[in-house]
């Protein structure tokens, strides 16, 4: 699905106009005394603050901005009023919009929102759409349509990524992706397949692996920008499991119906690099991204199995569906070698992290990253992609301690989930580290506001915009 937003004048003839106005400067658009009437009852007595008139042979909709942006709430309700619009417009997909208000900052929350809602998943479809809508501003300052573009427009290839079945999306598809995406927007790639994830010694990739008919992937991603305000890296780690059975540790139908979706670390760090690529933010950024399915077979590692890892650390295997972790202590160990400044890693990790805060926000657990995750937190929170900390006790290694190896690879007890899979993962660093447990938000069965129904891309705009106020830190 293609987006375009650009700035031009609407004709006063087009049949369906938006106008963002405010209450008290109606003079500024051609409607009548009554209409003037109509639209301020509504607002006051209905507490609307989209307005639909309708004329014989064209209708004007009137968009309330009497309320100024003071905080990240009152962005997020200009995003959710673009949402709200786009489904009261005749045209979905061919959208006219006149700014009287001329405040940038709602401008810009209520296109996101439009655009977002907009997003339909097409790839299996004959008829596709795009998307196009026209801005006739006085604005000439501040309005960034080409870097609000470039968010969109990853967020809706981690969306396509995500809802991609796995029938067309394996390991080797997810590499070429990668590699097609990084020639587009002049990132650089580079991809190792089994016989060199063999000799690189990848031991946790190898043994999720070893159910598969499909070869595993690692890629890695590296945008570099040569007056970059970071000589050592900033890593992100995406979880790439394109399809999870669990393994031998076999999930029932209803919970493997949507196991496509963990991919969806993978996915968003893809996205986000591809968007602070396309923008040339001024930030040395590399992605790892280790993938393969978790399936059963004859050959599949086994619970009671024990897994030497790319480090060296021997993991006992006591449940094969918690695989997600084996091949990002890999990865993570991996990234080691570039002595980076700050590793984030995001996965569709544990049920326990949904089960606690559902789709509402991502969980976060941090170490050494005090700092960094504080910012990272207000990034959230200016894109409404909230972090839930969650505590890293010292207490809770004790779970991870095994009788016959060097750690276990779940906790043994029946609760923290999300945090065992922290402390498991957090063995294979030695640098600033930052979690985020995606399992949440990153598929939804029925609509979450503008991120839609299906993927939703949430974590897409969180590092894109922690990234882009890197320099700032």
């Amino acid at each position: 699905m293609q987006i375009s937003i650009k700035k031009k004048s609407i004709p006063k003839s087009e049949n369906e106009i938006t106008f963002l106005v405010k209450s008290n400067q109606l003079n500024e658009i051609n409607i009548s005394e009554e209409e003037k009437k109509y639209f301020l009852n509504k607002i006051k007595s209905s507490k609307e603050n989209i307005v639909s008139i309708n004329r014989l042979n064209e209708n004007f909709v009137l968009v309330n901005c009497d309320k100024e942006i003071k905080n990240y709430k009152d962005s997020e309700f200009y995003r959710n009023i673009g949402h709200k619009l786009n489904k009261v417009l005749d045209s979905k997909y061919m959208i006219n919009v006149i700014d009287t208000v001329n405040k940038s900052d709602i401008l810009n929350c209520i296109l996101e929102g439009l655009a977002l809602t907009g997003y339909e998943y097409d790839r299996f479809k004959k008829q596709k759409k795009d998307l196009k809508i026209i801005v006739d501003s006085d604005q000439d300052q501040n309005l960034n349509f080409d870097e609000l573009i470039s968010v969109i427009e990853s967020t809706f290839l981690c969306r396509d990524l995500v809802n991609d079945p796995f029938s067309h999306l394996k390991a080797k598809d997810l590499a070429s992706i990668i590699k097609k995406l990084g020639k587009k927007n002049n990132f650089k790639t580079k991809h190792f397949f089994k016989s060199d994830i063999k000799k690189m010694k990848l031991g946790g990739l190898l043994a999720v692996n070893q159910g598969s008919l499909d070869e595993p992937s690692f890629s890695i991603l590296e945008h570099k920008p040569k007056k970059a305000v970071n000589k050592r890296p900033l890593i992100l780690v995406g979880k790439g499991i394109v399809y999870d059975t669990g393994g031998l540790s076999l999930k029932p139908t209803k919970g493997m119906d949507i196991m496509k979706v963990d991919m969806g670390g993978a996915a968003c760090v893809i996205s986000a690099i591809n968007a602070v690529a396309k923008s040339n933010l001024p930030v040395y950024v590399i992605g790892l991204i280790p993938a393969t399915d978790n399936r059963p077979s004859g050959n599949a590692y086994a619970p009671g199995d024990v897994v030497e890892m790319y480090d060296g650390t021997n993991v006992e295997v006591l449940n094969t569906d918690a695989e997600g972790r084996m091949i990002l202590a890999d990865a993570l160990s991996y990234a080691k070698k570039y002595d980076p400044e700050l590793v984030i890693d995001m996965a569709t990790l544990t049920g326990s992290a949904a089960r606690a805060i559902g789709h509402f926000g991502i969980v976060s657990m941090h170490n050494k990253a005090e700092k960094q995750h504080q910012k990272l937190k207000e990034a959230g929170l200016e894109v409404y992609e909230r972090l839930a900390e969650m505590p890293f006790w010292d207490e809770y290694d004790e779970l991870m301690k095994s009788d016959i190896a060097d750690i276990r690879n779940i906790g043994n007890a029946d609760f923290a989930g999300a945090i065992t899979a922290g402390k498991f993962l957090v063995h294979f660093t030695d640098y600033p580290w930052i979690h985020l447990d995606i399992a949440g938000p990153t598929y939804v069965t029925s609509e979450f506001g503008y991120r839609g129904k299906g993927a939703t891309a949430i974590g897409v705009r969180l590092i894109y915009n922690f990234i882009k106020n890197y320099t700032k830190f």
